[in-house]
C-alpha cells in the first residue's frame, strides 16, 4: 500500500492500519554512550519510520530537558542522535497500537535479542524505557526505575520510565529528572572526578525544570542505587547479567 502521509508528515488512518506488525530500524552504532531501548514501535512510529513519533510522547522533550541534546529534536531528526553518542532500539520489534498487545513470549524473545545486540555494539549504558516490560521480559519483578547493580551484555544498566503520554505516573518534569540522572551518571563514567569535557552528550542549560533536574540528579542516582542494591536474585532462566525476580 502506498503511503498517504499528509504534508505535515502525519500518517493517515490507512497508514496506521498498514503499520501494524511492521519493524522499525534501529538508530545504532558501535560504542555509544547510551543505547535507549523502547518497548516496541507504536503504529505512528512504524508508519513514519521515526522512533517515538506519536504526538504526546514525551521522549524527545525529556531527552532535551535532561541535557542529552542541545535542542529538542524532531522524530525525523533521529539519526542526529548518533553524533551525541545516543542510539535507539526496542525490546520487541513488532509495531502495535499499544504495548500491552505484546505477548510475554515476544518480550522474552526480544530480551535475548537485545542482549545479543548490546554485546555486539558495546554501548557504555543500556537504558530500558519501561520497567513493567523489563520485568516481564526477564522475570525481574523487583526491579525499579533507576540504575541497576548488574550489567547487561557488558553494558551498565538503567531503567527509565515509559515516556508515553499514557504513563500518568510521571509528569514531563519528573521524567526529565530521571533522564538527567542517567545523563549525569553517563558523564561521570566518561569523566570521573572532573567536569564535563568535549564529550558527545550535550550540556544542560540552567534554569527551569532542566536546572532542577540537574540539581536533583545526584540524589536520584544515590536513591536509585540503594533500591537496586536491595534487589534479591532468584527465579527461573534469564540471559546472563540480568537480575532474577
Amino acid at each position: 500500500m502506498a503511503s498517504t502521509l499528509n504534508r505535515d508528515g502525519r500518517p493517515s488512518r490507512a497508514d496506521l492500519a498498514a503499520a501494524a506488525d511492521k519493524v522499525l530500524a534501529d538508530v545504532i552504532a558501535p560504542g555509544l554512550d547510551v543505547l535507549l531501548c523502547g518497548i516496541n514501535p507504536g503504529l505512528w512510529s512504524a508508519a513514519t519510520g521515526h522512533h517515538f513519533a506519536r504526538p504526546g510522547n514525551r521522549f524527545w522533550p525529556a531527552l532535551h530537558r535532561s541535557g542529552f541534546t542541545p535542542r529538542q529534536l524532531r522524530p525525523d531528526e533521529q539519526d542526529l542522535l548518533i553524533g551525541y553518542g545516543l542510539g535507539i532500539t526496542n525490546l520487541a520489534s513488532r509495531a502495535t497500537a499499544r504495548a500491552d498487545e505484546l505477548t510475554r513470549d515476544e518480550l522474552e524473545a526480544g530480551g535475548v535479542i537485545l542482549q545479543e545486540k548490546v554485546e555486539r555494539f558495546s554501548p557504555a549504558w543500556l537504558a530500558v524505557l519501561g520497567v513493567t516490560a523489563f520485568r516481564t521480559a526477564f522475570g525481574a519483578q523487583r526491579v525499579q526505575v533507576g540504575p541497576q547493580e548488574q550489567e547487561f551484555g557488558g553494558a551498565r544498566l538503567w531503567i527509565l520510565p515509559n515516556p508515553s503520554g499514557l504513563n500518568a505516573h510521571f509528569t514531563l518534569d519528573r521524567l526529565a529528572g530521571e533522564f538527567a540522572a542517567l545523563r549525569q551518571a553517563a558523564e561521570h563514567s566518561k569523566h570521573p572526578g572532573g567536569s564535563k569535557g568535549a564529550g558527545s552528550v550535550a550540556g544542560t542549560k540552567g534554569g527551569g525544570s532542566t536546572g532542577r533536574a540537574r540539581g536533583s540528579a545526584k540524589k536520584a542516582v544515590r536513591e536509585a542505587v540503594q533500591v537496586a542494591e536491595s534487589t534479591t536474585a532468584q527465579g527461573p532462566r534469564h540471559p546472563r547479567g540480568v537480575p532474577k525476580a
